[in-house]
């Protein structure tokens, strides 16, 4: 904790960040005087809040992030399971996902098991769910039952628990600043929603998918990625990439965490429901906030993973 508060590129970094935020503030308030059409205020205020959730983790430690992140999950695994439908012969198996699969990830990151908390949701959950709604016998909607409750551990344990990951990677010469990483991916991935979001909104014209996510636009998707992609080049300072590596880092997280919030936006259409909760005022839950977060990280982790430690 002590080395990340005195780290003076983390500090320059955070400091650049809450700068950009209060102008965005300002911004929105001005706008909101003139009553135009584009709304930043209750966006910037979601902003805030998330930043605040990367800067709390980097403040704990690893292993603080763990526990910050392990209660995120849950609170997002029980608003996705909340608006999804289940039977009594459910609970037993809902049990253990809550209780015992969703903790048992953290603790394999915490002590740095690679090899296990790799597959434990991937392979063994994957397995175990079925298995356990079958044992109580209950056959109806049975593969749709199964299906929901292992892509929810998917999405709210297994693909947001890569974010703290970062945190315990051992880059050779950079071990003293993952701190710098977490917080790099974090404003990488939240300005490229708001970055495809007001682009969306001021130059967007042709829709993507416009029954799925009717604000989406090509426009807002391609220049969102595009400003993503050079804030990234231009925050290289703060990693252990080049200019170049940060760019492509940046593009990848940006285009992945576009997938994540169009993929949910697709379930919320489906089951009948704008958000997935009220936690945010006027921006829905967690899981709304944090949709392009748990796609790009799991990519961003085994990238620089693969790329960047022996």
């Amino acid at each position: 904790m002590l080395a990340a508060l005195h780290d003076a590129k983390l500090v320059w970094l955070f400091s650049g960040v809450v700068c950009l935020l209060i102008i965005l503030t300002i911004v929105g308030n001005i706008q909101r005087r003139r009553h135009e059409g584009v709304n930043l205020n209750a966006g910037v205020r979601a902003w805030w809040k998330m930043i605040m959730i990367f800067v709390l983790s980097i403040i704990a430690g690893p292993h603080g992030a763990l526990v910050v992140f392990a209660v995120l999950s849950f609170l997002a695994m029980r608003e996705y399971m909340t608006l999804m439908p289940t039977r009594p012969s459910d609970h037993l198996t809902l049990f253990w996902s809550f209780f015992v699969i969703m903790p048992l990830q953290y603790y394999l990151i915490g002590v740095q098991w690679y090899g296990f908390f790799g597959i434990l949701i991937p392979v063994l959950a994957f397995i175990f769910v079925p298995t356990s709604i079958a044992i109580e016998g209950d056959t109806e909607h049975f593969l749709e039952r199964s299906a929901k409750i292992q892509f929810g551990l998917m999405v709210c344990v297994y693909c947001l628990s890569h974010a703290p990951a970062l945190l315990l990677l051992k880059i050779p010469g950079f071990e003293a600043h993952a701190a710098r990483l977490l917080l790099y991916f974090g404003v990488v991935d939240q300005m490229n929603d708001v970055l495809q979001y007001v682009l969306g909104r001021f130059i967007g014209r042709h829709k993507i998918a416009w029954r799925v996510s009717p604000s989406r636009t090509w426009e807002g998707f391609v220049g969102g990625v595009l400003c993503s992609t050079a804030l990234g080049a231009a925050l290289w300072w703060a990693t252990p990439f080049t200019p170049l590596e940060s760019a492509g880092m940046a593009f990848a997280i940006s285009t992945v965490g576009f997938a994540g919030g169009l993929v949910m936006s697709a379930i919320k259409r489906d089951i009948g429901i704008k958000d997935f909760g009220l936690v945010i005022e006027k921006r829905g839950g967690i899981l709304d906030r944090i949709d392009s977060l748990c796609f790009a990280a799991p990519i961003f982790f085994h990238l620089v993973r693969y790329y960047f430690v022996p």
